[in-house]
């Protein structure tokens, strides 16, 4: 598999394909992402396409392990955010997977799944705005620090803290609520 940054590459020397893995690997997570700003998934298909469209345009200055996606979130975010404010919508809801359980078992298993998602996305929901990002980036994205930073316009270090706080924040809240671990 080629890095993000050679396929970027490989794209601008005339390689279409190369837009198309990119395409395919991040454009539903992406999707995802923006309409955690809009609320509208129709709309939040069209910046992921307008994000791409902005990065495919010109070479950029994209370099390094997981540049591209750090680049490719941040214009997204840029573009949700100027949209957003056109429109004033808040951020983040996450959606549930559909899940269609093969036997009772399953099904208990499924529901309680469900059911400790839905306590965990409300809790996320009650959080401050830059705490649930910097959550969502690193842990539903999957980013470094790093990038997560990148995306946000902040240090590594104001990342480090935004996550180390959303984490206690979201315990906390996860707590007063009654949510229960699954070791317990």
């Amino acid at each position: 598999m080629i890095s993000d940054e050679t396929a970027y590459r490989r794209y601008l020397a005339g390689e279409e394909k190369a837009a198309d893995l990119l395409v395919e690997k991040y454009g539903d997570p992406l999707t995802l992402y923006i309409n955690g700003y809009l609320k509208d998934m129709h709309e939040a298909e069209d910046l992921m396409i307008e994000a791409f469209s902005q990065i495919f345009a010109k070479d950029r200055p994209i370099t390094g392990a997981g540049a591209f996606k750090a680049y490719l979130y941040k214009t997204a975010r840029n573009l949700a955010l100027r949209h957003r404010k056109k429109h004033r919508h808040s951020f983040l809801r996450f959606e549930e997977l559909d899940f269609e359980p093969q036997s009772d078992v399953l099904a208990d298993t499924e529901l309680s799944r469900r059911e400790r998602s839905r306590q965990l996305y409300d809790a996320l929901e009650k959080l401050k705005v830059e705490y649930r990002e910097a959550l969502y980036l690193v842990y539903f994205e999957d980013m470094s620090y790093r990038n997560a930073a990148t995306v946000m316009n902040q240090s590594e270090g104001q990342i480090t803290k935004l996550v180390y706080r959303g984490k206690q924040s979201l315990k906390t809240i996860l707590e007063r609520e009654g949510f229960t671990y699954a070791d317990e």
